[in-house]
């Protein structure tokens, strides 16, 4: 499986649309849990996934708005519910640390995901039921069968990611053109055959920026709209260093990829 991530550019009533997908993702997963919650502790029974998705219907009708959201999207709220179940049960029997599943924020809960239909890719437009078509920046060509398609909201900007099911390759290895790697802190990397990648330290770089965007948060009136429009610059930075990173490691590790077939990590 591999995933693909593009930016998509919605329009305002879009946005709205997505947001107010949200909201509603978000109210199913914090009732679906207290419903779990209420049923065991009353009559110590445990629902289902197939309990309630079989309410969905149900709830709808009760509940007309719910009508707007396509329904697999629906459907996988409650299958996130029920792997955050089996996750916590899983833990505490290997007697590891294990964090009952807790109710989602307005913060917290920022994706859903259409499960096998609901959306369309048709070149630089994104069809997805209950939203319409979405410009879509598909800067590459994916590979394998599309499986899943999550929308996820990100500091106020958008993105599609879609999960691709490829067929593994045999790879046709030469033994003889191996490296090792040592990964340190004053360079990023040092190769056996006498590379030196530097450390372009994005961090330290902008930490100056970093600290100046920290204090206009802790400057602000609490409930201000200034401290609003400071809170949400302040993670766009943080995501800006770490998109910055994230590009050196992938230019670094295709250079290798390219002059070498196999690899010796050393941390």
């Amino acid at each position: 499986m591999k995933t693909y991530n593009f930016k998509i550019e919605p329009t305002n009533k879009q946005k709205d649309m997505i947001l107010n997908t949200l909201n509603l993702c978000r109210w199913l997963y914090n009732s679906s849990l207290e419903q779990r919650i209420f049923e065991y502790k009353t009559h110590k029974k445990s629902i289902s996934f197939y309990t309630q998705k079989k309410e969905l219907p149900l709830l709808k009708k009760e509940l007309p708005e719910f009508k707007q959201v396509h329904s697999q999207v629906l459907q996988n709220v409650m299958e996130r519910l029920d792997k955050a179940y089996q996750s916590f049960f899983k833990r505490l029997k290997k007697g590891e640390k294990a964090g009952f599943p807790r109710f989602q924020g307005k913060n917290r809960y920022d994706s859903f995901t259409y499960a096998q239909s609901g959306f369309q890719l048709n070149g630089k437009f994104l069809k997805l039921s209950k939203i319409g078509e979405v410009r879509i920046k598909s800067h590459r060509k994916m590979k394998g069968k599309v499986k899943t398609c999550t929308i996820k909201e990100k500091n106020g900007s958008f993105y599609a990611c879609f999960t691709c099911e490829i067929e593994s390759a045999k790879a046709n290895l030469n033994l003889s053109n191996v490296v090792g790697i040592d990964v340190g802190v004053s360079h990023l990397a040092i190769t056996s055959t006498g590379e030196f990648y530097e450390n372009p330290k994005h961090l330290k770089k902008l930490e100056y920026k970093l600290k100046q965007k920290q204090r206009m948060v802790t400057k602000k009136k609490k409930g201000s709209n200034r401290r609003k429009k400071a809170v949400i610059q302040l993670p766009k930075l943080h995501e800006h260093i770490a998109n910055k990173r994230r590009d050196n490691a992938h230019k670094v590790s295709r250079r290798l990829v390219n002059q070498h077939d196999v690899w010796f990590l050393k941390t």
